[in-house]
């Protein structure tokens, strides 16, 4: 499994959608699901390192 192409298409996903939230009036959570994207790439690195042990 892919973690770094699994992470990059999620965080893909959480910025589009949080474009859509905020200029669809929730502007606080369109900034708070922004926010995951580092989290998500984050995540998906540390987990392909763990993989490649």
């Amino acid at each position: 499994m892919d973690w770094k192409k699994i992470g990059f298409g999620a965080s893909l996903v959480s910025i589009l959608g949080s474009i859509g939230i905020y200029f669809n009036g929730d502007e606080n959570l369109g900034i708070f699901v922004g926010l995951w994207a580092s989290a998500i790439l984050l995540l998906s690195e540390r987990l392909a390192e763990m993989q490649a042990e």
